[in-house]
């Protein structure tokens, strides 16, 4: 679906660290587009279960994203903005997972993985508490 859609043209992945690395990865191996990466650091929930709804950028891009295609890995509503405000050429969100019934906010999202129930997911880059990231699966934790 990305080939198709920016048929041709570089894009840049900007993955939001640190959960979204592994599936970055996989994009990167599976996309046949020329590319350049980034990563920004946001926050929304510190070491709770439940994100605060303020989302805190932490690290921000080293590149300038003015003109060009961007693919934002992972599915914080802010940042679709943030890249338009920052007059980027087409921005998409990528996720790994879907979570329509734990959104605050409707956001559409471009490309999804998986459509997952509203629980707290870990395993495969995603985490607790910086715990549960190496996990080569993807699974829940309860309450």
């Amino acid at each position: 679906e990305i080939e198709k859609d920016f048929d041709g043209e570089p894009v840049v992945l900007v993955g939001i660290l640190r959960g979204a690395v592994m599936w970055m990865v996989d994009i990167m191996k599976n996309v046949n587009l020329d590319m350049v990466i980034d990563f920004m650091a946001v926050s929304s929930y510190g070491s709770s279960t439940k994100s605060s709804g303020v989302v805190r950028i932490n690290k921000d891009l080293d590149t300038d994203v003015a003109g060009k295609n961007v693919i934002i890995v992972e599915d914080i509503s802010y940042l679709r903005g943030y890249f338009e405000n920052r007059e980027a050429k087409a921005v998409k969100i990528c996720t790994l997972l879907d979570k329509p019934s734990g959104r605050k906010v409707d956001i559409d999202v471009d490309y999804i993985g998986f459509t997952v129930d509203d629980r707290f997911i870990v395993g495969y880059g995603l985490d607790y508490d910086q715990r549960y990231r190496n996990l080569p699966y993807i699974t829940y934790l309860e309450e």
